[in-house]
């Protein structure tokens, strides 16, 4: 699967400074490891989409956020894997399809073609590796195996339609829970309302998690040596990021909602089937957004469209800038107030940088805009660090806001 066009990268002015990342496992900022792995790169991952629907300014929002994890690294001189799925084989898509009347892949392509225009759009880095479920139903099957022979999954068959599926163990590792940190009963709360099947009869534990679901009627289906079925959601993100970034990587990425049970499942997964202790060094994850201090909702009606905004003439750097006036870890909220402010910021920068100052000065703003954002991304200080910006020289503020936040402030 392709990704989308690589925007402009700008070099930085001014010497590195080390990222720090707030872990989920850890429940801390801390320094990311950066140590290469065997081909020179830091990796990283991040879950992508489930395309049945039109992308939100929310999914947005939360490429965003590692889009400027990459460009930190990048100009820290670091060299980036960074691999991104797409889940294009899953329940929500067959289901959209079904209710509208069209095919699962037609769907599950054109929505997947709108993020790819959402992101170019955004000028958002894109992954080296951008890997649809179907693409990888080999390496599903292949961990899925690797689960099985080491006790680290079992079989359930329904007693009513004689359907087998593959099931994980919560107990396949000592350490499950370490990455989300949370009691059980909100495990089993997220798990029943993000997609698990606590009710099913015959699992060991309420919360074990689906690994291949077998083959059903009107579903799709792959052949495997444990039967015709489908991958299960977890797994598949497990085994697209260890084949391609090794057993244990620097960051595991997403929305705070895939932190139970998506990205606890996915990294139970690769430690139970490589006896490692730890997929991620860590586990970053960014909040949510809100329009006018509501939960966006279909039945609503107030759902945002990054495709909306910029058809109606808003311009890209100025939608970041919106994004990026809360911190990437808040649950924050968008509006038309929000925007135009972002819109006000941006035409200020635009006429601030025009004035040209010395060198020294504007090295300066541009050492404190690195600190800034190393310090887990802070964005309103970096924001309210260029609203005082005395002005430019020769372009290298410009440079290093592109660079380093992906806004164009140069003409």
């Amino acid at each position: 699967m392709h990704a989308w066009p690589t925007p402009s990268i700008t070099a930085v002015a001014g010497d590195p400074v080390p990222l720090q990342l707030h872990d989920t496992a850890d429940q801390r900022v801390k320094p990311v490891d950066v140590t290469p792995d065997a081909n020179g790169e830091v990796a990283m991952y991040v879950c992508g989409i489930t395309p049945y629907d039109s992308p939100l300014l929310g999914h947005a929002a939360t490429y965003l956020t590692f889009d400027l994890v990459y460009r930190q690294l990048l100009a820290n001189g670091h060299k980036v894997r960074y691999v991104q799925n797409v889940t294009d084989v899953d329940d929500p898509l067959f289901e959209r399809a079904e209710r509208d009347g069209v095919d699962w892949r037609e769907l599950g392509d054109s929505q997947t073609d709108l993020f790819r225009s959402d992101m170019e759009e955004l000028s958002v880095i894109p992954p080296r590796d951008y890997i649809g479920a179907m693409e990888a139903i080999d390496e599903v099957i292949a961990m899925v195996q690797r689960l099985l022979h080491t006790g680290a999954a079992y079989e359930l068959t329904d007693q009513d339609t004689g359907v087998t599926d593959i099931y994980a163990p919560i107990d396949a590792t000592p350490q499950f829970g370490y990455e989300s940190n949370l009691d059980r009963a909100t495990m089993e709360e997220y798990f029943a309302e993000r997609g698990g099947d606590p009710e099913r009869p015959g699992k060991r534990d309420p919360l074990d998690a689906l690994l291949w679901g077998g083959h059903r009627e009107g579903e799709p289906a792959w052949e495997s040596p444990f039967g015709a079925g489908r991958p299960g959601w977890h797994v598949e993100c497990s085994a697209i990021a260890t084949n391609r970034l090794g057993k244990q990587f620097s960051i595991q990425g997403g929305g705070s909602d895939l932190a139970f049970p998506h990205h606890e499942f996915s990294a139970a997964h690769a430690e139970a089937a490589y006896d490692v202790p730890r997929m991620a060094g860590h586990y970053v994850h960014a909040g949510m957004i809100s329009l006018d201090g509501v939960k966006m909702s279909k039945s609503l009606g107030n759902l945002v469209f990054v495709h909306k905004l910029t058809e109606a003439g808003h311009d890209p750097s100025a939608i970041r800038l919106a994004v990026f006036a809360g911190h990437y870890r808040k649950d924050r909220d968008f509006s038309q107030d929000i925007l135009e402010d972002a819109e006000r910021r941006l035409a200020l920068w635009r006429t601030n940088l025009a004035q040209e100052v010395e060198a020294e000065r504007v090295q300066g703003v541009v050492d404190k805009l690195r600190e800034a954002l190393a310090n887990d991304l802070d964005t309103p200080a970096a924001l309210a660090l260029l609203d005082e910006a005395p002005g430019d020289h020769d372009g290298m503020l410009a440079a290093a806001i592109e660079g380093l936040l992906g806004v164009r402030v140069a003409a």
